[in-house]
């Protein structure tokens, strides 16, 4: 997860890096069982970014917004790995019931 957060990190925030983000996501859901909720999760809304503002401009604001948003998002799932359940669960809560925009 670590490695995902700080490619993250170093991305423009535009739609091809939501897109990118969303493969890589559903690469790691696949081969990473222990956390597949959360890079399911990740991988639903960065998915969602994208269908919503697919073809449509997009006001610099509201990407700037959308991608600290998220960053901040994958920083919580990447700290929850190996936290108590709890914890964990309390990351897939807030994760899902995110709202970029």
């Amino acid at each position: 997860m670590t490695d995902l957060r700080d490619w993250l990190a170093g991305q423009h925030p535009g739609l091809r890096t939501y897109k990118s983000f969303q493969e890589k996501a559903l690469q790691l859901c696949a081969t990473d069982v222990e956390h597949r909720a959360l890079y399911r999760l990740l991988a639903n809304l960065a998915g969602h970014y994208v269908a919503t503002f697919d073809e449509e401009p997009l006001p610099v604001d509201v990407a700037s917004h959308a991608y600290e948003t998220f960053l901040d998002l994958v920083e919580e799932g990447d700290r929850s790995f190996g936290a108590s359940a709890e914890r964990q669960l309390a990351a897939l809560n807030k994760i899902a019931s995110a709202e970029l925009f």
